[in-house]
C-alpha cells in the first residue's frame, strides 16, 4: 500500500518550550464507537445551551461548518488558504472571515463570506447550531461557529477562489477520529502553558483556531467518557 503523508506546508511559529499536551478526547472510545450520526449530532447541538458571548472583542468574525453525507459518510468542508496571501498562507480554515456592515447578522457574514471563497449556494446551507464562540489572539478577533447541513451527496458547483484558496478540502469526520490523527501540545504564552491543537490527515496540517473548533464539534459528535 501506498505510504500516506501527514501534514502540510504552512509554517507553524512553534516556540520554544513546548510540551505534549493532552490525549485526544476519544482516545478511549472502541472503534465502533468512533461513529459520527449526522441525526445525532443535530439533535446535540441543537440541545445545547445558548453559547455564552464574551464580554467584548475588537472584531467579530463567522466561519460556517458545512456538513454533508456522501455515502453514508459524514464529511466537512475546509480550505487551504492561498499561498500567495501575508498571513496564515497555505493554512487550512473554514470558510468565513468579518463581519461587514451590510451583514444582517453572523449566520450572513459565514454565508457571504463562504459564497465567496467556494462558491457555496447559501440557500443550500440548513442551520443546524452554533458551537462556542471562540477568540483568536493573533487577529484579536472573537469568531462565531454555525454548523450548517448541505443536501446529501457531494456538493456540486464549488469552485475555489483563487484570490483566498488553493484548494477546497472534504475530509470524513471518521478519518479524524483515528488514532494518531490528533493531537495536542501545550505552548508557553504570558506564564502559562496554552493548548494548541492539532489534526494531521493526508497533505494538510489542521491546527490552532481551526482544530480548537473541530475538537469541540467531535466532542459533541461522540460524547467521550470524561477523562
Amino acid at each position: 500500500m501506498p505510504t500516506v503523508t501527514r501534514g502540510g506546508p504552512q509554517h507553524i511559529p512553534r516556540p520554544a518550550g513546548v510540551r505534549p499536551g493532552a490525549a485526544a478526547p476519544w482516545a478511549d472510545l472502541a472503534p465502533g464507537e468512533r461513529q459520527v450520526d449526522l441525526e445525532m449530532l443535530r439533535d446535540r447541538i441543537r440541545n445545547r445551551s445558548r453559547p455564552q458571548e464574551p464580554a467584548s472583542s475588537r472584531r467579530l468574525s463567522a466561519v460556517l461548518i458545512p456538513l454533508y453525507t456522501h455515502q453514508d459518510e459524514l464529511h466537512v468542508i475546509l480550505t487551504r488558504r492561498a499561498a500567495h496571501l501575508r498571513t496564515h498562507s497555505h493554512e487550512v480554515a473554514f470558510p468565513g472571515g468579518g463581519r461587514e456592515p451590510g451583514d444582517a447578522d453572523l449566520w450572513e457574514t459565514a454565508l457571504r463570506e463562504t459564497h465567496e471563497e467556494i462558491g457555496l449556494d447559501p440557500a443550500a446551507a440548513v442551520p443546524i447550531g452554533e458551537l462556542d464562540p471562540f477568540f483568536t489572539v493573533g487577529s484579536d478577533s472573537l469568531v462565531h461557529s454555525y454548523v450548517a447541513e448541505l443536501p446529501a451527496g457531494r456538493p456540486g458547483g464549488l469552485r475555489p477562489d483563487p484570490a483566498e484558496v488553493e484548494k477546497i478540502l472534504q475530509v470524513p469526520l471518521r478519518d479524524l477520529l483515528e488514532p494518531d490523527v490528533y493531537r495536542q501540545e501545550l505552548w508557553p504564552r504570558d506564564g502559562t502553558m496554552r493548548p494548541i491543537n492539532f489534526f494531521e490527515i493526508p497533505g494538510d496540517t489542521i491546527w490552532g483556531a481551526t482544530a480548537a473548533i473541530l475538537r469541540q464539534l467531535l466532542v459533541i459528535a461522540v460524547e467521550p467518557p470524561a477523562r
